[in-house]
């Protein structure tokens, strides 16, 4: 059981029970050295990390552990991870930056719901090691290059959903770093700057515009918040949501995903819409299979599960929308709380003059 001693609830909606059954369909693919995989197969540390914190929601404390013992071990020299394990063994060798940023989220939601201090120390240097791989694919610009190749070499664009992504876990990481009595203030000054240009410079980033993902992500993240946020989301809310059935994946495709329809939640929930936040989460249960878990998506036109499967990473976006809706454990304002700060631009002219990493 959690710290705050209770399971998520959303009356109506989702009982405290149907979320534990929730968490256990996220432990029963669980592998023995502890990787959460991809119905494919394959272990990302960005989607095990969200799964591990819907685990520890649920109070499954020995699997969450086991999880983060997986990281320890497959976190290389540079603070990376591969962008796919498979069995323990390298798939795809190339690092990406949202991937080794996510950790700082996992241990500083962990922190927030067990109160385990000796977890959080022990996990702190792989937390910098990660976050300074990721600080070194920065910009002078500001925005965060999506990841390195296998050979060491940054890619040649950033992402909108991965900074965003970035940009909470740049947070999280300066907030676990104050706790722990290890202030990291070039995180921060990062964190500013990030937030900046995901806030003001959307030609900072490669255009994935059909995918739902790059509409709600800066919201979600918390670098664009207030009424931008609301402006941002009632831009294309039609084009994204499907009333009764959830969010799209994609602008051009009559597929809606359960995980995108749940981020989404939390984002309503981090604006203080509540009214569409449960809303939403409602409409999403008609995609919960009978063992608790998720179908990762259904295609509406042709009225089939697409991909046939439920997916951890799935079920594990549902835990967390629960939480954030119910305020049941002490890190159910992860989200809510990842809202922007700003640091002075010196020289607003110049904000764009460069998009070579400056510490690659």
């Amino acid at each position: 059981m959690t710290a705050g001693g209770r399971l998520p609830a959303v009356p109506g909606v989702i009982t405290a029970e149907q979320v534990l059954a929730t968490a256990r369909s996220i432990a029963a693919v669980q592998e023995d050295d502890g990787g959460v995989p991809w119905p494919e197969g394959h272990v990302d540390a960005w989607n095990h990390v969200e799964c591990l914190m819907a685990m520890s929601v649920a109070g499954l404390t020995a699997e969450v552990r086991a999880g983060y013992d997986w990281l320890v071990r497959h976190q290389r020299s540079d603070g990376s991870w591969p962008r796919k394990v498979v069995r323990g063994r390298t798939a795809e060798a190339a690092g990406e930056s949202n991937h080794a940023a996510y950790l700082a989220v996992g241990v500083w939601h962990e922190l927030l719901v067990t109160g385990d201090e000796d977890f959080a120390r022990r996990m702190w240097p792989a937390v910098r090691r990660a976050m300074d791989f990721v600080v070194g694919l920065q910009t002078a610009r500001g925005e965060v290059i999506w990841q390195r190749t296998a050979t060491g070499e940054p890619a040649g664009f950033a992402l909108l959903t991965g900074c965003s992504s970035v940009y909470q876990a740049m947070r999280c990481g300066v907030l676990l770093g104050e706790h722990l009595g290890a202030p990291q203030p070039d995180w921060e000054l990062a964190a500013g700057q990030l937030g900046h240009v995901l806030a003001a410079h959307p030609e900072a980033f490669a255009d994935k515009s059909r995918f739902s993902m790059d509409w709600y992500y800066p919201v979600l993240g918390g670098a664009v918040r207030g009424a931008q946020a609301r402006e941002r989301l009632a831009e294309r809310w039609d084009t994204f949501v499907v009333p009764g059935l959830g969010a799209r994946c994609v602008s051009d495709q009559p597929w809606v995903t359960a995980a995108e329809s749940c981020e989404l939640v939390l984002t309503l929930d981090a604006l203080g819409d509540a009214e569409r936040a449960h809303a939403l989460f409602r409409d999403v249960q008609h995609m919960r299979h009978e063992d608790g878990s998720y179908w990762t998506g259904w295609q509406f036109a042709n009225r089939a599960w697409f991909p046939h499967e439920q997916s951890a990473y799935t079920a594990a976006a549902v835990v967390l929308a629960a939480d954030a809706l119910s305020g049941a454990t002490p890190a159910a304002a992860l989200f809510r709380d990842a809202g922007p700060y700003t640091l002075p631009v010196t020289d607003p002219a110049t904000c764009g003059c460069s998009t070579t990493p400056s510490r690659a």
